[in-house]
């Protein structure tokens, strides 16, 4: 054997010259792999300028030096790239997208807190969107809450002020104004922490509505985030 079975991690053989280099070697390993953060589940082509010791899942439809080794993630180091087959089970942290993620079936898997020998799982997601409000007494947006999910609720940060003739304003969804907030704060850094008393399932994919109170809106920016539970169905 010359590596381990979990993290294939190169061993020094007996009489071997130049151990340095694959000691290093198993450091630069170690050092991406434990406490796993990935950049991207997405990006397709290698980053030319990527810096050393950044770690990529690779997703379908890699090219370049990441051609064959889809479900596999790309280490950085050396200028060049290393690969790690991540065993089921391991788990890391997706940064562009802000998410746990735990690896199964050469998938990478967002949100993921169980699953099952078949693929069945729970996952917890939170889909979060910058809403840039148009002038008027209500703004709806894009579908934000996925269909079939089981939402615990909705939290709001105004990232720039409220303007108009507004005295606060509310966080809901069409046909239940307020269900996640009311008499919010119009000024910047103003927050909505919208906690149901009970989750809430939606079939459909379903919008946010935010409604001025005491006017309307002119402008202003608020992010939200949905928090959600999400089902995973078994493999066929």
């Amino acid at each position: 054997m010359d590596e381990t079975p979990n993290l294939t991690l190169p061993l020094l053989m007996p009489a071997q010259a130049q151990k340095h280099v694959t000691v290093n070697e198993a450091f630069v390993r170690i050092d991406a792999l434990a406490n796993l953060t990935l950049e991207s589940a997405t990006v397709a082509d290698p980053p030319a300028a990527a810096a050393e010791g950044l770690a990529y899942f690779v997703p379908p439809g890699a090219t370049g030096d990441w051609a064959g080794h889809e479900g596999q993630i790309a280490l950085r180091t050396g200028g060049g790239w290393d690969f790690a087959a991540p065993r089921p089970g391991w788990r890391g942290f997706l940064r562009d997208e802000g998410v746990a993620v735990l690896f199964a079936g050469g998938s990478c898997l967002r949100g993921q807190v169980t699953h099952s020998v078949h693929g069945a799982g729970l996952a917890l997601l939170v889909a979060e969107a910058e809403v840039t409000v148009a002038a008027g007494a209500s703004h709806v947006t894009a579908p934000l809450i996925p269909s079939h999910t089981l939402v615990f609720g909705v939290t709001a940060r105004v990232v720039t002020a409220l303007t108009g003739t507004l005295t606060a304003w509310q966080l809901g969804n069409p046909g239940a104004p307020g269900r996640y907030g009311s008499g919010l704060g119009t000024a910047a850094g103003s927050h909505a922490n919208g906690l149901l008393g009970q989750p809430m399932a939606f079939y459909a994919p379903t919008p946010l509505q935010l409604d001025a109170e005491g006017g309307a809106f002119a402008g202003g920016a608020v992010r939200v985030a949905v928090h959600y539970l999400a089902l995973t169905l078994p493999a066929a």
